[in-house]
């Protein structure tokens, strides 16, 4: 374990999600562990059926019904999930000093939602422009989701979206940490949101490539690592997390759900689409590095995999190359509950894991009927959760296009270990 002064050590202190499954961590939680699949049959502009993982919040429990009609669905997500993470925390947010809050989200794409609908609109009125929705530029500006936060919670401090395609959830934690890290926040709101099934293209353009899932049943579409797998299954969702620095933590009593200890991010250099084993591997291993440990301390690997062909090999390659020594490790995959949620992902997969903490259980990877000969995965949860003898470090993958890879190592929080 690296030493790191207390100063410099970053906790996770509340926690707001809406998932396909469950709208706050106690329902995601237990549909990760009953094995309750959130995705449905869903109507798509131009394409017809299609299948996704769609959210079921209240959108109106924290904005007003003008507010969403000026605003974005991702907006919306945001919105929802930063103000449950500060209830969740127990902050008393009237006594806050916003100018130090930062607000960090992961997007994987924003704008195209709104686009279309404006594209689709003007079509009625032979593409007359002067019907153009004067709201269209602030709703697909790309720091529109972290921005609508700040309306909503009258934050006054720094906000970004950070664009890092799937591994956008991870990205937006570390932008977190190291802003805490270099004192320019005192408070973050960080995480990753995804309104993706709104937009056709996306939809389109996976079917184009082959890879969109289907299935005579919704809740057996989403198969990573399973030889029948056919492709992704898109989601929207959102996870927010309010990270505070330790002492900050300690000296106002919070409840700690863990400790960010390592990361990484790193780029194949490769190819648009197609995925890089060894930068993977190279990810995880800085990532370990950087938190002070080695492969056999990590407890719960949560797998990024897509279900997807290659996507699928190239990372079971890595984990193999990196973990495959390590014989008690519990690898699980949380798309396959939920779909892809693309920015939201990395996030929504790591919270999933987060109770493990607590009650010593690594989630399943759910519909892995046939584990693909080619994926050399042995240490996989399959179907059932599986309980383990403890779990003190949880490792989330998070790949995304153009090569882009994150890892993020959480570490359960020990009282007794401070440095001051």
């Amino acid at each position: 374990m690296s030493v790191v002064p207390d100063s410099q050590r970053i906790v996770i202190t509340g926690v707001g999600l809406t998932a396909p499954n469950g709208n706050n961590l106690a329902e995601f939680r237990a549909a990760l562990l009953e094995g309750r699949s959130g995705v449905v049959r869903y109507e798509t502009r131009y394409m017809g059926e299609v299948l996704a993982g769609v959210c079921n919040f209240d959108p109106l429990r924290y904005q007003r019904r003008k507010e969403l009609r000026r605003g974005t669905r991702s907006g919306s997500i945001a919105v929802y999930c930063a103000n449950e993470a500060i209830q969740d925390a127990g902050l008393d947010w009237g006594r806050v000093p916003r100018d130090r809050v930062g607000v960090y989200l992961g997007i994987t794409e924003h704008g195209n939602v709104e686009t279309e609908n404006e594209v689709y609109e003007i079509s009625k009125f032979n593409y007359d422009t002067s019907v153009w929705s004067h709201h269209h530029n602030p709703r697909t500006v790309a720091n529109n989701p972290a921005g609508e936060v700040t309306l909503n919670l009258k934050v006054t401090g720094p906000h970004l979206t950070i664009g890092a395609a799937c591994a956008a959830g991870n990205a937006g934690f570390i932008q977190g940490v190291q802003m805490l890290r270099l004192g320019e926040v005192d408070l973050a709101l960080a995480g990753g949101v995804s309104e993706s099934i709104h937009t056709f293209g996306i939809f389109a353009s996976f079917q184009s490539q082959g890879a969109l899932a289907q299935h005579e049943d919704p809740a057996k579409a989403c198969r990573p690592f399973d030889v029948d797998r056919n492709g992704i299954v898109v989601a929207e969702g959102g996870a927010v997390c309010v990270l505070e620095r330790l002492p900050d933590a300690l000296r106002r009593g919070a409840r700690i759900y863990g400790e960010i200890v390592g990361y990484a991010m790193n780029s194949d250099a490769k190819d648009f689409v197609l995925p890089d084993a060894r930068r993977q591997a190279e990810c995880m291993r800085l990532a370990m590095k950087r938190a002070g440990v080695q492969p056999t301390d990590i407890d719960i690997l949560s797998s990024h995999a897509t279900a997807t062909e290659q996507g699928d090999l190239e990372e079971s390659q890595a984990i193999h190359e990196v973990f495959a020594e390590h014989t008690e490790l519990a690898i699980n995959n949380t798309k396959s509950f939920i779909g892809h949620a693309m920015g939201a992902a990395g996030a929504l997969e790591l919270l999933g894991n987060l109770p493990a903490f607590e009650d010593n259980i690594a989630h399943a990877t759910i519909n892995l009927d046939r584990l693909d000969p080619r994926c050399p995965l042995t240490q996989i949860v399959a179907n059932r959760p599986r309980k383990l003898p403890r779990v003190r470090y949880i490792l989330n993958n998070s790949f995304g296009m153009l090569g882009i890879n994150s890892v993020l190592i959480v570490r359960k929080y020990d009282p007794r270990e401070h440095v001051r």
